[in-house]
């Protein structure tokens, strides 16, 4: 992780939190930074990368707390009281099991972060040439529900919410499970969410709460299907994709807007 962003999530979060920091193929200069200038937070490290979901997984099995605010490290927090915000929400609506913040580029423009359920057409959309034909064009629009993130004044029930930010109770974690290990990067937010649905809990954007991603998307790459399958993060999408439609099947279902 970039430790100029881990400093800078670090600092929004303040010292009035219970603070777990998970990490992957942990570098020395990391290590180093942790145990010299916060040696009050819980920081769990791998020598391996061993993929999103465990990391995750592992910082929720040591969390005391009722509720969690999950983040990755490119989150700025430079909103005042927006975990509070989430948490006020999520405490006033219990059938929701994660509420996502409005999260916003470096330039402030609104960043997606809130969609519809992927097809299979979906993701060749996304990763190739197909996305500038005319159907392509529509999947895609559909898929982003029409710009609508930019647009969400009020709360508001989505199929999924990018998994960069998000609150959840633990106790809805341990009815539904973890993330699901078998995704080794990507597609285990869609995955939660899906499950989230089918438990009976909402899912839900919740625009009030704002914070910066810094997101870069490694495998976003729209040229031929060979170049596309030369990235590393494309493959790995991929693989992800295939693992999620052959555990939830190729029907579609909308629970959100």
């Amino acid at each position: 992780m970039s430790l100029g962003y881990l400093k800078k999530a670090l600092a929004g979060l303040g010292e009035s939190y219970e603070i777990i920091v998970t990490d992957s193929e942990t570098i020395a200069e990391t290590r180093e930074m942790m145990q010299s200038e916060y040696p009050h937070i819980q920081f769990l490290q791998e020598e391996q990368n061993v993929g999103f979901g465990k990391s995750v997984n592992r910082g929720i099995e040591q969390a005391q707390g009722e509720f969690l605010f999950i983040m990755n490290a490119d989150i700025i927090l430079a909103f005042p009281d927006a975990v509070r915000k989430l948490l006020r929400y999520a405490e006033a609506h219990p059938d929701t099991g994660i509420t996502g913040p409005k999260l916003l580029n470096i330039n402030d423009t609104v960043q997606p972060s809130a969609f519809r359920f992927y097809t299979p057409l979906t993701i060749f959309a996304r990763r190739t040439l197909f996305a500038k034909t005319p159907r392509g064009k529509r999947l895609l629009s559909k898929f982003l529900m029409d710009g609508k993130n930019t647009k969400f004044r009020e709360p508001a029930p989505v199929d999924w919410v990018m998994g960069s930010a998000l609150m959840m109770k633990k106790s809805t974690i341990e009815k539904i499970g973890m993330l699901d290990e078998a995704f080794f990067m990507y597609m285990e937010d869609v995955d939660w969410c899906r499950r989230l649905w089918e438990s009976g809990y909402r899912v839900m954007y919740y625009p009030d709460a704002v914070a910066y991603h810094y997101h870069f998307q490694a495998s976003k790459n729209r040229g031929n299907m060979v170049d596309a399958l030369l990235n590393k993060y494309t493959r790995i999408h991929i693989k992800s994709a295939y693992i999620y439609f052959r555990k939830h099947g190729l029907k579609t279902p909308r629970y959100g807007v």
